[in-house]
């Protein structure tokens, strides 16, 4: 119990203050400052107050646009993951206002369509000369330049999350070292030097501690809602009680209950976070039954097909406008075969670029994108896409083919 107190991330901690560094420094709240929130509370009230976390819940976990209330949406994995991250945190001694605020925030950047979105998403931008998307960066990024609030004034500005919240949004993907997940010490520039997911361990034992939930969380979850989609039978369920004895009855309150005790037994300082070497093969075992029976299964290659065309037609579209100096001229013209998509698009865009005369008592956040550069201009056609929500980039590709 609290074995991991004395490096929990506190005042004490020797990376407290790049912990809590900030890009930039928040305002100060219209009513005096703000004393009754942590650092790390005052980061998880900006990401649940923002529209990207909001449009989780309208994005794919694993099933597409799923009418079935009780089927995983990605704002419930996201919860899931804050929950059982605060069981491990609390019973380790570790921070768990820190553990909340990742947790929230580590899914943000994550497409429509789950990860076969993600898939598509960085097959357009290979193709187009940029480097590969990942949703991990893409969360990064999205907190630190795309996502605004307006502050006690009303003025547009970015989230300016610390720099260990930021971390463990980026850090989470990938996989963890079976031997025992560690910290790493370095204060790295996250953005610069954290190009591919995995490359680094996350800088805070929390963070760890969030990347291992986002994988205990997933596992059950994604097999009950197999077995309600009717992608599994009741007989795989049956072989796989076969297969694993340690876990009775597989549902995903057992799984969970067994992943985090089991985690929370095996784990100290020295040796990191870890899992028992029949934990790991249980994990190991779930994780391959899942790969071969749910995500590789049959019934949800049309889902792929479908998705993979208009999201490419939506990219091709908007791309289509391209003319360097031209470029805003020519989305303009497209308005009327396009309104909808062309209205909503330059809206967006607008608020990270100099297009138009942005209103300096409105804004006062990062200028991203030239416009008129064609890297600038598709990199923001990628991002824009990443951010809709399943039901709606449905809708913008259904505006398409109204007119006919």
């Amino acid at each position: 119990m609290k074995e991991f107190e004395s490096v929990q991330m506190n005042e004490n901690n020797p990376k407290w203050k790049n912990a809590i560094s900030r890009q930039e420094k928040l305002y100060t709240p219209r009513y005096g400052t703000d004393t009754m929130r942590s650092d790390f509370d005052r980061d998880y009230t900006r990401i649940i107050n923002c529209n990207a976390y909001r449009r989780l819940k309208g994005k794919t976990q694993v099933f597409f646009a799923p009418d079935n209330d009780h089927v995983c949406t990605r704002l419930e994995h996201v919860n899931l993951v804050e929950s059982i991250s605060y069981t491990i945190a609390n019973y380790l001694g570790l921070n768990v206002e820190l553990t909340k605020a990742m947790s929230v925030g580590h899914d943000l950047g994550h497409t429509p369509f789950g990860h076969q979105g993600e898939k598509i998403l960085s097959d357009i931008a290979i193709r187009e000369g940029l480097d590969k998307f990942w949703h991990g960066r893409n969360g990064l990024e999205l907190v630190d330049k795309y996502e605004l609030l307006k502050d006690s004034e009303g003025k547009k500005r970015n989230l300016s999350l610390t720099y260990s919240v930021r971390d463990g949004i980026i850090s989470h993907c990938g996989s963890f070292d079976s031997n025992g997940l560690k910290p790493r010490d370095e204060f790295i520039d996250l953005e610069k030097d954290f190009t591919l997911p995995s490359k680094y361990t996350p800088y805070t034992w929390e963070a760890c501690v969030v990347k291992i939930a986002d994988n205990i969380s997933y596992i059950g979850r994604d097999i009950e809602d197999s077995l309600t989609q009717g992608i599994l039978k009741d007989r795989d369920v049956e072989k796989l009680d076969e297969l694993i004895e340690e876990i009775k009855i597989i549902n995903n309150t057992n799984i969970i209950n067994y992943f985090v005790v089991d985690l929370c037994k095996n784990s100290n300082v020295e040796d990191g976070l870890k899992f028992s070497k029949k934990a790991l093969e249980t994990m190991n075992s779930l994780i391959e039954f899942n790969n071969q029976r749910i995500y590789k299964h049959e019934i949800l290659k049309p889902m792929v097909r479908y998705c993979t065309l208009f999201m490419n037609e939506l990219f091709s579209i908007l791309k289509k406008a391209y003319d360097g100096e031209n470029t805003m001229k020519n989305l303009r013209k497209m308005k009327k075969f396009y309104p909808e998509l062309i209205d909503e698009f330059i809206g967006w865009i607008s608020n990270f670029s100099e297009i138009t005369e942005r209103d300096s008592e409105k804004y006062s956040n990062k200028i991203i994108f030239d416009v008129s550069n064609e890297k600038d201009y598709s990199k923001a056609i990628i991002t824009y896409l990443s951010g809709m929500t399943d039901k709606y980039i449905v809708k913008m590709y259904n505006s398409l083919i109204s007119i006919l």
